[in-house]
C-alpha cells in the first residue's frame, strides 16, 4: 500500500475521511469515494470540491 506525504496509509486515511466528507459537505458516500480517488486525501481540496459538487446538483 502506498503512503501519502505524511507517512500515513492512504486507504486507511481515506476510510476515515469519507464519512467526515459525507457529513460535512452533505454529499453521498459514492461521491465522497470518487473525490478521494481523484484528489487523494488532502482535506481542504476534498472539502472544496465536495462543496462545489453539491452546488452543481
Amino acid at each position: 500500500m502506498r503512503d501519502d506525504k505524511n507517512g500515513e496509509d492512504v486507504p486507511n486515511q481515506a476510510e476515515l475521511l469519507i464519512p467526515r466528507l459525507v457529513r460535512e459537505a452533505e454529499i453521498s458516500e459514492e461521491q465522497a469515494r470518487e473525490l478521494v480517488e481523484m484528489l487523494g486525501t488532502e482535506w481542504p481540496s476534498l472539502l472544496r470540491e465536495a462543496r462545489f459538487l453539491k452546488e452543481r446538483h
